[in-house]
């Protein structure tokens, strides 16, 4: 096992104790573009729920938690996907959203993508989106892991999911079916 952010191999929510919960619920990557989770770690360390209400005007989840918001008339777009390797279906979700995510940026709406943490599945959703607005995939990842937490992207897989483009994976996963 490797021993510092970056170098661990594929960890996934659950099977990793030493992963912290965030500190904050999301945390802005580019103006109006939040990446969050579904729970924080409070002062005192204890782990806390986040719920969104209608702090954005788009929520995109990787997974479905009932009660965790957003309030209604919030547009909200729900794809589950594990953390971990993904097939073909759920890669061209996770494009979708970030096509998403992008065309809302630019009609200057505020979006948040989450997943439990705020860590690996919204980053791949956000990196993807970063890249698709020119940014190179090692600089998408820097600037996540620079405004959520060094823990973002720990998922090293979904790192070379970007450093691939997701494009090329999806066709390669479908490929070896």
């Amino acid at each position: 096992m490797g021993s510092g952010v970056g170098e661990a191999p594929l960890r996934t929510r659950g099977k990793q104790p030493d992963v912290p919960a965030p500190d904050s619920p999301w945390s802005e990557i580019v103006p109006g573009l939040w990446m969050g989770g579904h729970e924080t770690r409070t002062r005192s360390g204890q782990r806390e729920t986040v719920v969104v209400r209608d702090e954005f005007d788009l929520v995109q989840s990787l997974l479905r938690l009932p009660g965790y918001g957003p309030d209604p008339g919030v547009e909200h777009q729900v794809w589950p996907i594990p953390d971990g390797p993904l097939d073909g279906t759920q890669l061209a979700g996770v494009i979708r959203l970030a096509e998403a995510a992008g065309d809302a940026l630019d009609a200057g709406r505020r979006v948040l993508v989450r997943c439990w943490s705020g860590y690996n599945r919204s980053g791949l959703v956000v990196g993807h989106a970063l890249v698709r607005r020119g940014c190179s995939a090692d600089e998408a990842v820097r600037l996540i892991r620079a405004r959520r937490s060094p823990w973002a992207l720990h998922n090293t897989l979904f790192v070379d999911y970007l450093r691939a483009g997701l494009a090329t994976v999806r066709l390669l996963e479908e490929l070896s079916e």
